[in-house]
């Protein structure tokens, strides 16, 4: 069976991707962000268009993609209601976010430079992914949205998730970070709980994992 349903959010399961650019003053941004799609060597990114990282997309024509395994939830959702835009729309005050000049410390992160990029790549991050700006278009229909499209100028890899004597990531070692209707979740398993689930009040049941109790927003002890 089969019901009609009038969802709400389409967000069915994406991986995580923090987006390090610059910022005018030549320092680094970064941002969580779930909407992204790979093919062959490009990537389609989708963002709000009022954000900081789209304007310091635009402007340098450049970031990093970095990938976080599923052990950086709680660095990642320390990020989820943060903005490097001092200036915060209606809908980011309604949500709940702050302004912070300083992701990469608000994070507990490490900024490392790009080889071939100006744009930060995350030290903590197993993959990171140098690229450029193919273009940006608007999306959607009043959704304040913009699709960028970048292509991949170099990849780095953490030693242990090459493939010996092959330029491929080891699909079995690599767990990456998943968005699941604003949820974290890592090899099939909830992680931690999301801010973000919290500022869109996402009304999820509680799960029990390894004898905690997750909530939209919060965690409690287990009994």
């Amino acid at each position: 069976m089969h019901r009609v349903v009038d969802l709400k959010v389409l967000y069915f399961g994406t991986p995580v991707v923090l987006i390090g650019t610059r910022n005018p003053d030549g320092t680094p941004n970064l941002a969580p962000m779930s909407s992204a799609w790979w093919l062959g060597d490009q990537c389609m990114l989708g963002m709000n268009a009022a954000s900081q990282t789209t304007q310091n997309l635009l402007r340098e024509r450049e970031c990093v993609l970095n990938l976080p395994s599923s052990d950086f939830a709680a660095a990642v959702d320390r990020l989820a209601l943060l903005t490097g835009s001092p200036v915060l729309t209606p809908h980011k005050i309604e949500k709940g976010y702050r302004y912070e000049p300083d992701k990469f410390a608000a994070a507990g992160l490490t900024p490392l430079p790009g080889d071939v990029v100006a744009a930060p790549r995350v030290a903590e991050c197993p993959i990171q992914l140098e690229c450029e700006l193919l273009s940006a278009e608007p999306f959607g229909i009043d959704t304040h949205a913009t699709a960028h499209t970048v292509r991949i100028m170099r990849a780095h890899v953490a030693d242990d998730l090459v493939i010996p004597g092959t330029q491929y990531v080891d699909p079995v070692g690599w767990d990456p970070l998943i968005m699941k209707f604003c949820e974290f979740f890592g090899d099939s398993a909830q992680l931690h709980p999301s801010r973000l689930a919290g500022a869109w009040r996402m009304p999820h049941p509680a799960r029990q994992r390894h004898g905690r109790t997750f909530h939209a927003g919060r965690e409690d002890a287990g009994v």
